[in-house]
């Protein structure tokens, strides 16, 4: 057996240890509660509280409710007051556990300082930076979004400048205390230089390298900070399509997601969605950045968002 025979068989060796090490940490994600088990106290031992910005509806509103039913203080951040109250009632009146509303537009300047100053003296031992905005709820190209200079400024305040905020005003607490839980939320479309969402899908990939360099300085301080990337969600950035197999709701979404906590620094937060990740990274960008796909993904979207107003008109009717 001559040199080069003894190096195609070690390739081969290599090849067949490495794609059988990537199949094992697969075969993980299928396994949440084996592989990445959560104490009943788990959160509480972080903390009494839980911020959750962008708590007044869908996935954050779900996030509120589950570390609620974990026995967690939450409080609940958004720009509308009656929707935040309602949240903040039904949370009380299910779980048993204080809520705190606070009112602010993430998408404006200088907020921080109040929002500060309001938790201050509270015990936060789990940040979930939900927030987040579409520059057009129609996938288009960058030049054609409308009002594109405040689109631009809304994307960077509430996508990225909100959470790299937070972060700095709750993360020093954790660190003293040596203990936490940051939860960043990301976007599946962030997998990828996704065209028509471009702006959007940017403002992702900052949260998730944010996310895993935090990660990495304060791992050994006994914080967990984390990346969650959904794809399909029924929320109202989604066009509250009907849930599926992909499309899931916000409460099952959240309720699969915590259960890969310890995962890793970045998660699809269920099984279907680390699939579509896995798929998306598969498919060679020519065909995704082809004409054709891509005025495909934009009549997608306009036919499920007419769907969705027909739906709801109906409803209202029908409720009448």
């Amino acid at each position: 057996m001559d040199l080069m025979e003894l190096f195609l068989i070690a390739l081969g060796a290599a090849v067949i240890v490495c794609y059988g090490v990537k199949l094992l940490l697969f075969s993980r994600m299928l396994f949440p509660k084996m592989w990445f088990p959560l104490s009943k106290s788990f959160f509480t031992s972080m903390g009494e509280w839980a911020v959750v910005t962008g708590a007044s509806e869908g996935i954050g509103r779900a996030y509120a409710f589950a570390l609620a039913k974990q026995g967690m203080n939450v409080v609940i951040m958004s720009r509308t007051k009656v929707t935040l109250d309602q949240v903040a009632k039904k949370i009380g009146d299910t779980t048993g556990q204080r809520v705190k509303v606070i009112v602010t537009d993430f998408m404006k300047d200088n907020v921080f300082s109040e929002i500060e100053d309001q938790l201050r003296d509270l015990n936060i031992g789990v940040l979930v930076n939900n927030v987040g905005t579409l520059p057009n709820f129609i996938p288009c190209k960058f030049l054609e979004s409308a009002d594109l200079d405040q689109a631009i400024t809304n994307v960077i305040n509430c996508n990225v400048k909100t959470m790299a905020k937070m972060c700095k005003i709750f993360l020093p607490g954790m660190e003293k205390r040596g203990k936490g839980v940051i939860v960043n939320i990301s976007s599946g479309v962030a997998s990828i230089p996704f065209p028509l969402y471009t702006l959007y899908a940017a403002s992702k990939v900052f949260v998730e390298r944010f996310s895993q360099g935090l990660q990495a300085e304060y791992k050994d301080k006994g914080i967990i900070i984390q990346t969650v990337a959904p794809f399909g969600v029924s929320t109202r950035l989604a066009g509250y399509q009907s849930t599926n197999i992909v499309t899931l709701s916000p409460e099952d979404f959240v309720k699969s997601s915590l259960q890969y906590l310890r995962a890793g620094d970045k998660t699809h937060g269920s099984v279907c969605h680390t699939v579509l990740g896995w798929l998306l990274q598969s498919i060679p960008l020519k065909v995704l950045y082809s004409e054709l796909m891509l005025h495909s993904l934009q009549d997608y979207v306009k036919k499920k968002t007419a769907l969705t107003a027909q739906s709801s008109t109906f409803e209202s009717d029908k409720n009448k």
